[in-house]
């Protein structure tokens, strides 16, 4: 490449005619090669491209689904303060739709960015402790692309720890537990743990819930009422007692269950205080959770309470097979057996003090008592529609009963419980 026409004639100035022209034809071969090589050298260099992210599930639960145009080098750790799921990837360009990101279910909040030096992240912040099911890099069936999968659940702040310490322990790199093994030990794998109970108050903030005969709002008896209760197992110092609100605040049902999930709970107490058509029907009743109502009137209700989240525009569509599933996994016979065993013994409390409707022990399908891993119950204290038990709600005398006949049943099943080797 013109080397040919140069000889070299000796002397300085002829080595440097033949040295400059052996450079040119050097740059020249070089450029050619650099430009032949150039479109593959581009083509290795571009980023990783993040086509799409979806996510599924509600405040217990959720599977967060990534797509990439090529198969992601990833790393993921947990940071607490707030507690967070952070994912490393190569440098990524994010096509993602804002919406999907928005704040749903378990995750509060979702940012995603460059961090410079060939490297992008991936941020989910968590309302609360959480555990990472699984964490699955997968090829898309269809052989276009890939995508990370990962499934998240509301879990207790001293298992997030376990597994901040187990992180610590391999350098960052979190194995994924066994699904089987970890749902449903809660408690009974902490020999530390105090009989811990969540009281629920029903309804709240833009949901009153149902209004009395003289004005009475739900919303503000069973505040009253769960304020009491909570005082009461608080003297008698064996527990450990949490509200899922302490204020006029409005809660999703599934972030009600998600409280009691991160606190451990032995046991969930939601108070209700509904009103019926039924002339004349007065008195409490303890519900427990079934596929099948016990009767149309237990169903009615909890087809009401199950609404409470269609009150601030957040309606749960359970017609997501996926989440459907979700919801059916989470209902446990053991749970459901302890849940049966607290309602009669509550019943049989209650009776002693208050009055009770007929067949005071009824079941339906309350999305708030469907923990996998608490004892659950939710107590209708009275019909706000009848004027007797709208005057017994209102008086200090009555609640304190009434709280008291729950502290007694609790004690009976906590120390059972104990007694059985199972927390307490």
């Amino acid at each position: 490449m013109g080397l040919a026409v140069f000889t070299h004639k000796g002397g300085r100035a002829g080595n440097r005619l033949f040295y400059a022209a052996y450079l040119h034809a050097a740059c020249l071969l070089l450029l050619v090669v650099a430009c032949l090589a150039s479109p593959i050298s581009f083509a290795a260099d571009a980023p990783l491209a993040a086509t799409s992210y979806k996510m599924a599930g509600d405040a217990t639960k959720m599977r967060i689904v990534v797509n990439f145009d090529r198969e992601p080098d990833v790393k993921w750790f947990l940071l607490r303060g707030p507690h967070r799921l952070v994912v490393d990837l190569p440098s990524t360009k994010f096509a993602i739709n804002a919406k999907d990101v928005k704040a749903r279910g378990l995750v509060r909040s979702v940012r995603y960015g460059d961090l410079g030096e060939g490297t992008s992240r991936l941020i989910l912040t968590s309302k609360g402790p959480f555990a990472v099911d699984r964490f699955d890099v997968l090829k898309n069936d269809d052989g276009n692309g890939y995508r990370i999968a990962v499934d998240m659940s509301a879990a207790s702040v001293r298992e997030f720890d376990a597994a901040l310490a187990n992180q610590a322990l391999t350098t960052g790199s979190t194995v994924s537990p066994d699904k089987g093994g970890r749902i449903g030990t809660g408690p009974i794998s902490n020999p530390g743990h105090r009989f811990t109970v969540v009281i629920d108050p029903g309804h709240g903030g833009i949901d009153g819930g149902a209004e009395g005969l003289n004005g009475t709002v739900e919303k503000n008896v069973t505040l009253a009422f769960a304020t009491e209760l909570r005082a009461r197992l608080a003297a008698v110092g064996k527990y450990d007692v949490f509200m899922t609100r302490e204020t006029d605040q409005f809660l999703r049902l599934d972030d009600r269950v998600r409280i009691a999930r991160q606190h451990e709970a032995d046991l969930l107490i939601s108070i209700h205080a509904d009103t019926i058509r039924v002339k004349g029907l007065r008195g409490a009743t303890v519900y427990t959770v079934s596929d099948k109502a016990s009767d149309p009137e237990a169903q009615a209700l909890a087809d009401r309470e199950n609404l409470s989240d269609q009150f601030a525009g957040m309606e749960i569509k359970d017609d997501n097979k996926e989440v459907t599933d979700i919801l059916i996994d989470l209902i446990r016979r053991e749970t459901h057996s302890f849940s049966m065993s607290f309602a009669q013994t509550l019943v049989g409390q209650l009776s002693t003090s208050v009055g009770l409707i007929n067949n005071p022990q009824r079941s339906a399908s309350f999305k708030v008592l469907k923990a996998p891993d608490v004892p659950s119950v939710l107590v209708e204290l009275g019909y706000l529609s009848n004027a007797k038990d709208e005057a017994q709600l209102l008086s200090a005398d009555w609640r304190g009963k009434a709280a008291q006949s729950i502290t007694n049943a609790i004690a009976l099943f906590a120390s059972a419980r104990a007694g059985a080797g199972t927390g307490g």
